[in-house]
């Protein structure tokens, strides 16, 4: 079961929250890395999967940003090679994840971030910044069931 922002009191606040690895990371073998710094921080790895996203996982992932310009360029870059798709667990790990990955824009990431310390721009038609993260229990949870229908 999937808890949900009112299981908080219940489970002492433990959430859980997706994050993906995009194929830019993937490609630059910044995988352990990147978990390495998650786990470091105190989370835990739930589950961890690779796997090549087709365009209907991903279309259910971005569906809020449909429409807009920079939509079909984000389906090709996250279809352009493997992704890392985990689930991160601990207290706070929402909030926690989305600090230690850094601004979206890697270019005014902070130092000591993911996004701050390992990417940096591209010149691409969309922004390559290695990983994704939930942004509140509601995302986490239908993020979640996309990548891990199983659970």
């Amino acid at each position: 079961m999937t808890p949900t922002s009112s299981d908080s009191a219940i489970n002492g606040g433990i959430e859980r929250t997706l994050v993906l690895v995009k194929p830019d990371g993937v490609r630059r073998s910044l995988v352990g890395e990147i978990i390495n710094r998650i786990e470091a921080k105190g989370y835990k790895i739930a589950e961890l999967k690779m796997l090549s996203a087709d365009r209907g996982i991903l279309e259910a992932h971005y569906a809020e940003h449909k429409g807009k310009p920079f939509y079909e360029p984000l389906l090709e870059f996250m279809l352009s090679g493997p992704i890392v798709a985990l689930i991160a667990e601990g207290q706070r790990v929402i909030e926690g994840f989305r600090s230690l990955a850094g601004a979206t824009d890697p270019t005014v990431a902070a130092p000591g971030t993911i996004r701050g310390d390992l990417a940096r721009d591209q010149g691409t038609k969309v922004v390559q910044n290695l990983v994704h993260g939930s942004d509140s229990a509601e995302s986490a949870e239908r993020e979640i069931k996309i990548f891990f229908p199983n659970l």
